[in-house]
């Protein structure tokens, strides 16, 4: 179920830097699709790092680019098939060499070259069946048709389908990481408690304080760190696929907007 974007009105300016093993905070400048953008050509080094991080990218985008090759028409198979091969087209060959700087935002880029793969590449009998020799993603390990029965239809776009599961995606991705934090800090059953504040179900802060052991004052407390930490959270998602820092913002409200639309 989509999280509650009505949750997100407070600005969004948390910019914490993340840290990264083995060495210092990351900022926003050095983010995957800023690094696919910095590739230079005859650099086999520069070339490898940039395939790492578009590989990396892509998987967070393949469920949304699957529901919008089946409202494009594709039957289940067939949207799995193309999807599949796809990607590990844009892997395994000169895809990196369109990268157009000035294509800001990756799930531009990304959707303009499934659009240009739709018409023009699937067509030719040497691609091989469900990705070629390289399967991107092991589809056994996929329920995509469950998930796209069940999401909101966002009409019938191809592209409010994409721009709607980007965001969604965008937001559990971002709540994953989350979890994982409280977890590993030991507070996983905070986390489990007031998770519900992020997605617009009734809390009572009494009844959780008095199951935590808390005071009513702290639960308070609590949510809004979860609430802070969540946004900043949403922020690092986001500036991992934009290449000038100073468009997050406008991001995250674009993101808020999709969501709420029906």
């Amino acid at each position: 179920m989509p999280l509650d974007a009505g949750r997100y009105d407070e600005p969004m300016t948390d910019s914490e830097p993340r840290e990264v093993p083995g060495g210092g905070p990351r900022q926003f400048l050095t983010t995957q699709w800023s690094l696919v953008l910095a590739i230079r050509p005859g650099d086999e080094h520069s070339v490898t790092i940039a395939r790492h991080a578009l590989a990396t990218l892509c998987r967070t985008y393949w469920y949304p680019l699957y529901a919008f090759v089946r409202l494009r028409g594709h039957g289940p198979d067939e949207a799995q098939d193309l999807t599949q091969a796809f990607f590990a087209r844009l892997l395994e060959t000169d895809g990196l060499a369109g990268v157009d700087p000035a294509r800001g935002r990756f799930r531009s880029y990304l959707l303009g070259a499934l659009k240009h793969f739709l018409a023009n590449e699937w067509h030719r009998t040497r691609t091989h069946k469900r990705g070629g020799a390289v399967q991107f993603i092991d589809l056994d390990a996929l329920e995509p048709e469950a998930r796209y029965a069940l999401a909101p239809t966002a009409g019938d776009d191809p592209e409010r389908r994409f721009d709607r599961e980007w965001a969604v995606t965008t937001l559990d991705r971002a709540l994953e990481q989350l979890r994982d934090d409280y977890a590993e800090s030991g507070r996983g059953a905070l986390f489990g408690a007031l998770r519900g504040s992020l997605t617009g179900e009734p809390l009572n802060r009494d009844e959780v304080a008095a199951r935590l052991g808390l005071r009513p004052g702290a639960v308070k407390v609590a949510i809004h760190r979860l609430r802070k930490r969540f946004r900043s959270l949403i922020r690092e998602q986001i500036a991992e696929t934009v290449a000038d820092p100073d468009t997050i913002d406008a991001e995250m409200r674009y993101l808020i907007d999709v969501l709420r639309q029906p």
